[in-house]
Order: structure tokens, then sequence, then C-alpha cells
């Protein structure tokens, strides 16, 4: 048989007001029960009265301890700006396709972080952020126009997926983020190149006579945006390019200063940029580690530069020209990587394949590639072979066609590239011929 139920009361009186508790054995272990202090009307008698009630309770088998709830201190929610931030970091280290963290996503993600989504949620807590408030930063983008909807849905996928972390973390209950509805429709945006030798020709003369009412870098402005056309160079692979990685003898210039592994490559020098990097160097006075296409005074130029004072320039130049002559302006929207791709679509047009115009340009992935070969060789305007007796050095001007502007082109045989004769010059630390 269990041992009978016994007890004591407990009286502590090291405060002010004595406390009082029970203890007593029950189900084979010992239990301590705190009633209360005389200030809230306990006495010994009443202690001892509860006593008793508990030990009958424990006769009965009805007794159960008192269960003490914890209550959790709520969870602080963190604002948009903290949480982000720390996404941002694990993205840096963790993110990228294969989980290797981001390389050259990293500034763009940063970007859309810092010119957008913290200028609109930086001190909004998560769990304050509603439907309401992303469609009307939507909103709020479209009628600032300086983003197209591509560039929004892309600040809007990124804001989903930082809210969706926080619905990971049980921060939030849903994400006001998600769903296409949230997204604008897709425009599909139209890749500028040029793709007329008129056009080509009417661009460089334009760099020609800008660089003839130059003061400083006189015949840098052709030479470089010949470079862009004729050898597909990106913007910061041509302004890092420098003279010892350009061998005129060997008609090759070699890209270190690349944006992905498959951008360091070696690029073979047409026929006719042979003969403008020539005489571009021809000019100078400068070493092999100078660089090609550098200011004044020796440094890097920057990118912005290039597009707002030579190639932006060029163009109106060239489009005042054109619309004189009553031909159609340039394309709208051309920027130093549609000259980019204006290679790819010249290569085409002398019948080089997409495998190599691929290794030409440092593409990892074929699309942009197959799609100017497509509209290429869909062509029947007789373009393609404009651009051909462009690149080779001579022109081409059936009777049924405009001339191309001559200045651009030197009289040649109609030899194939790989035969047509090339002036060689050697280049030496000095800079002599």
């Amino acid at each position: 048989m269990p041992r009978p139920a016994k007890g004591q009361v407990i009286v502590d009186r090291r405060r002010r007001s004595p406390s009082y508790a029970v203890r007593f054995r029950t189900y084979g272990r010992r239990e301590y029960v705190t009633l209360g202090t005389a200030a809230e009307g306990w006495t010994e008698a009443k202690a001892q009265t509860e006593l008793q009630n508990i030990l009958a309770d424990v006769r009965r088998g009805i007794w159960r301890p008192t269960v003490v709830e914890v209550v959790q201190a709520p969870r602080e929610v963190p604002t948009f700006h903290v949480f982000a931030s720390e996404w941002f970091e694990r993205q840096a280290v963790e993110g990228g396709r294969r989980g290797g963290g981001l390389d050259t996503g990293k500034a763009d993600l940063k970007w859309r972080l810092s010119n957008h989504l913290l200028l609109a949620f930086a001190s909004r807590r998560l769990d304050q952020i509603t439907i309401e408030d992303v469609d009307r930063y939507r909103l709020g983008k479209v009628c600032e126009g300086k983003l197209n909807a591509t560039s929004i849905n892309k600040s809007l996928a990124t804001l989903a997926a930082i809210l969706e972390g926080a619905v990971e973390y049980e921060m939030i209950d849903r994400n006001p983020a998600r769903g296409r509805r949230r997204r604008l429709p897709a425009v599909a945006s139209r890749r500028s190149w040029l793709d007329r030798a008129e056009h080509i020709a009417a661009l460089l003369d334009a760099a020609r006579q800008r660089d003839r009412d130059a003061r400083v870098c006189r015949g840098q402005r052709r030479a470089l945006l010949a470079t862009l056309v004729f050898a597909g160079l990106r913007i910061g692979e041509a302004l890092s390019l420098r003279w010892r990685y350009i061998d005129l003898a060997r008609g090759t210039i070699t890209v270190r200063d690349a944006k992905t592994n498959a951008g360091i490559r070696i690029v073979n020098i047409l026929a006719v940029l042979h003969e403008e990097l020539g005489d571009y160097r021809a000019r100078l006075d400068t070493t092999l580690d100078a660089l090609v296409f550098g200011t004044a005074t020796g440094h890097r130029q920057g990118s912005t530069n290039v597009r707002r004072r030579v190639l932006a320039k060029a163009i109106e130049q060239a489009n005042k020209q054109l619309i004189e002559n009553d031909v159609e302006p340039l394309p709208e929207g051309l920027t130093p990587h549609s000259l980019r791709r204006t290679f790819a679509s010249l290569l085409f047009a002398i019948g080089e394949t997409p495998p190599y115009v691929m290794a030409q340009m440092g593409h990892t992935t074929a699309s942009l590639t197959l799609a100017i070969y497509a509209r290429q060789m869909n062509r029947r305007d007789g373009e393609p072979k404009r651009l051909k007796a462009l690149v080779e050095g001579h022109t081409y001007t059936p009777s049924s066609t405009r001339p191309v502007s001559a200045s651009i082109h030197r009289k040649r045989s109609s030899m194939p590239i790989s035969s047509a004769p090339v002036r060689r010059i050697s280049v030496s630390p000095t800079g002599s011929k």
C-alpha cells in the first residue's frame, strides 16, 4: 500500500509580509506549492485548511500539480532594411545558379536594392508591407519613367524573394509581393545594332569629323568606334585594352580584362580594322603598357564619358548628314553594346559559322548569336554583300543600290579577306613603326 499523504505548512517570515506555502508527498515524490503572502490575505490557519484540502484530493487521486504556462515574449520583426541587408549578404555567398555565390550579378542586385527597393521600404517593418504598398511601388516606378517594364519586374522579383525568406522564418504570414499579378506585362525589347554598311560608314565618318575638331586625342574617337564595330569588344574591354595586347603583325587582339571566363579570348582583326588601328597607332608615341583608348593624361576613360561625348555626338552628326543625303537615320537606342552586336552581324555577312562567332564574341550561350544569324540569313536586300565588301575593304555598288560612303573604304582588289594585303606595323616600346 502507498504511504499516506502527509504534509506541512511552511511560513517564510524573512520578508516584511510573511509568505505561506505547503510541502507534502504524493505519487512517490515531493511537491511544493506556494500559496501567497499575508498581504494577500493568507494566514497560518488558512494555509492549514488549504493543506488538508490538497491532501484530501491526493487521497481521492484527483490532485494534479499546477501547470505553469510559459509565455514567450513576442518576436521582434525587423525592418525591411535590416532583413534585406542580411538577405543580400547571404545571396552574395550562397546565391547564384549553382549556390556558389554571386559574381557578375552582385552589382545589379545591389543596384535594385539601394536605388529602388530600400528607398521605398527601408524603414517599414516586414509585417507592415502590404499588397497595396507593393502595387503603389510598381505604379510609382511606371510613372517615373526611368525604368522599363523588364527592370521594374526584376525589382519586384527581388522584393518577392526577400519577403519569401521572411515567410520561411515565420516573421510574416504571407508574401505580399508574390504572384504574377504584381508584375507588369512583359515587353520584348528590340536589340539594336547596325546592319547596313551605309550606317556604319556614316557613324565612322562622323567620328572622324569629331576627331578633326578635337583639341586632344585626335584619331581616338574613330579608332574606338571602329574597334567596337569590327572587333566586338565590350566597352569595358575596349577601355582596358593596352597596346601590348594588340598584335598587328599577327592580326590579333587578346582580351584579358573580360566580364566572364569565356570573355577571355583572342579576336582576329578584320582587314578594315587592321588599317584603322595601324593609322591610329602611327599617330602616337607611347609604350606597350599604355592604354589604347586612354585619356590625354594616360588614365582609363569612363564608359559614361564614351557614351555621351563620343558615341552620342557621332550619332547626332551622322544622322544630320544622313538626313541631308535623304537616307534613313541610324536606329534609335544605339549603345556601345549595339556596336558589339554589329560585329556579329558582320561576321555572318562574310560567311562565318555560329560557333566561330560565339568564340570571337566570348559568348557562353548561343541565343543572341543565333538570333542575329537568323536575321542575317533571311535578308534578301543585298545588304549582306555590302557588309562583306565593307569588311574586306572594297566597295560593293551594284547599279540598283546606293553607293556606300567611300571615306571608310580604300580601293583594293576583291580578293578574300584571308589573302587581302594589309600594312604590317610592328609595335615597339618606343612607339616606332
